[in-house]
């Protein structure tokens, strides 16, 4: 494993996006874009508003704007509470507490009655330094069993921005991984559109096929760069949606490498990694695959470039765990 400092950011510091342009609180930028279009949308948090970017729409909305304090549970019920009037209810707070604390709420009074309501849940996986308290690295895999349940996990500030601009007019209850404050910019956000239920493919190369979700697609599309320059050609698939997951364009997009490689920000099993399978194997199409995901263990504290290092998340690992299996 490389040296990699292991300071543990104080709560709220955001880390400092080095070698890409960057956009400030995309989350922010995007609900306030929804919130012109739809005066009924209202944002709630649970304590937790500086830390998830509420600051600018309770400036500009202050009578839609609602704290309802450190009560995870009472958030989801409010959410619910206002959807059945006629509410488009958005909620902040971190991944750990939306899923853990609040789970059978979110099942129960939000997806069960199709409510509007949209979680957007910060500090996705290894994205806190805060351990196992704070790391929501099996949110997704609890969400996707969720009937009537949108899940989503953004690459970048472009698609965090998109899904928040409209997360309002996708129908019933959405999760979405938060990506919040210095966010990096990895797709144009002139051409770059996030597609329900559809998967993105960057590159033609056949050597390796990367199918990966969230903030992980960012190391990925660097790992590519850095393989192709030992003569590895891939591609990549990308999806923020996990539900509903193209399952058809993944298996179109595996017939056309020889190995997959799935790189996710979760623990490997019940997230992209299971639904890659699961879709290759009910296609009958047989691929080598290597799984590069959080090991099913309570992870550790530490800046985000040293748990990244040390899971074997970081783009340099990548590079190394795909050169060493290809070899």
């Amino acid at each position: 494993m490389s040296e990699v400092k292991s300071r543990t950011l104080a709560m709220g510091e955001s880390e400092a996006v080095v070698g890409r342009a960057s956009m400030f609180a995309p989350f922010a930028a995007g609900t306030l874009k929804a919130a012109e279009s739809h005066d009924e949308l209202v944002l709630l948090t649970a304590d937790l508003g500086k830390y998830t970017d509420t600051a600018d729409f309770r400036h500009k909305h202050p009578q839609r704007f609602f704290n309802v304090g450190m009560a995870e549970q009472s958030l989801v019920m409010t959410a619910a509470g206002l959807s059945k009037v006629g509410k488009v209810a958005y909620c902040t707070t971190y991944g750990t507490f939306a899923t853990r604390r609040a789970y059978d709420f979110l099942a129960i009074a939000c997806a069960h009655s199709e409510e509007n309501v949209k979680m957007f849940a910060g500090n996705p996986g290894l994205a806190s330094g805060y351990g196992g308290t704070h790391q929501a690295n099996e949110d997704l895999a609890l969400m996707r069993s969720i009937p009537n349940m949108t899940v989503l996990d953004p690459c970048d500030a472009t698609e965090m921005m998109q899904i928040a601009a409209m997360a309002a007019d996708i129908p019933g209850t959405v999760y979405c991984r938060l990506l919040r404050a210095h966010v990096p910019v990895v797709f144009d956000p002139a051409t770059h559109r996030v597609r329900i239920g559809k998967g993105h493919v960057t590159g033609a190369g056949a050597d390796v096929g990367f199918v990966s979700t969230g903030s992980m697609t960012e190391r990925v599309l660097d790992a590519r760069d850095a393989l192709a320059r030992q003569g590895v050609a891939s591609s990549v698939f990308h999806t923020a949606s996990i539900k509903p997951f193209d399952a058809q364009g993944l298996v179109e997009f595996a017939a056309s490498v020889k190995r997959l490689v799935v790189c996710e920000n979760h623990v490997a099993s019940g997230g992209l990694a299971t639904l890659a399978i699961d879709a290759l194997y009910e296609a009958g199409l047989h691929r080598p695959l290597l799984k590069i995901a959080i090991p099913d263990q309570f992870t550790e504290c530490g800046s985000h470039a040293w748990l990244l290092d040390k899971y074997g998340l970081s783009t340099a690992r990548i590079v190394e765990r795909v050169g060493a299996w290809l070899r």
